[in-house]
């Protein structure tokens, strides 16, 4: 590899314009921004948006849609099926336990939904259960633990 072998070549390259350097440029005089005016200012112009007085689009139109976005808490979902076929023959199954079998992202709350069927009598630590797979986990007689918000945040 040679320096005149590299590419773009630098008649392929396109120059920079050079604003006000005299009428036969083409962008002399005014430098191509017109006559007088704001937008002819240094810093001229009106903000993004600016409609001219005229009350915005982004202020005419209604808001909705969730606006608390840095506290929102999204959860790992882990169906019954998956905890089962993950923890066969275990009769206990902690939070340490589900993150250290890859189920759910380290920290990150986890919610246990109700697909499958319980097996066996199992104790199953989380920070949400839904209202079926909780029934279905004491109808086995086992036992379902819902850890408090406050971990679930962090």
């Amino acid at each position: 590899m040679q320096l005149h072998n590299l590419f773009p070549f630098p008649e392929e390259r396109k120059t920079r314009r050079r604003v006000g350097r005299g009428s036969g440029s083409g962008l002399g005089c005014t430098s191509g921004k017109g006559n007088k005016g704001q937008n002819a200012r240094a810093g001229g112009g009106v903000r993004p948006g600016f409609e001219g007085g005229q009350m915005p689009l982004q202020r005419r139109l209604p808001k909705h849609g969730f606006k608390n976005f840095p506290f929102k808490v999204t959860y790992e979902v882990i169906n019954l099926d998956r905890l089962q076929e993950a923890f066969e023959g275990k009769s206990e199954i902690t939070l340490d336990d589900i993150y250290a079998r890859g189920l759910a992202r380290l920290g990150a709350p986890v919610k246990v939904l109700s697909r499958g069927e319980v097996k066996s009598a199992i104790k199953v630590e989380a920070h949400k259960f839904s209202q079926a797979a909780a029934e279905k986990i004491r109808n086995a007689g086992g036992e379902a633990t819902e850890l408090e918000a406050a971990q679930a945040a962090e």
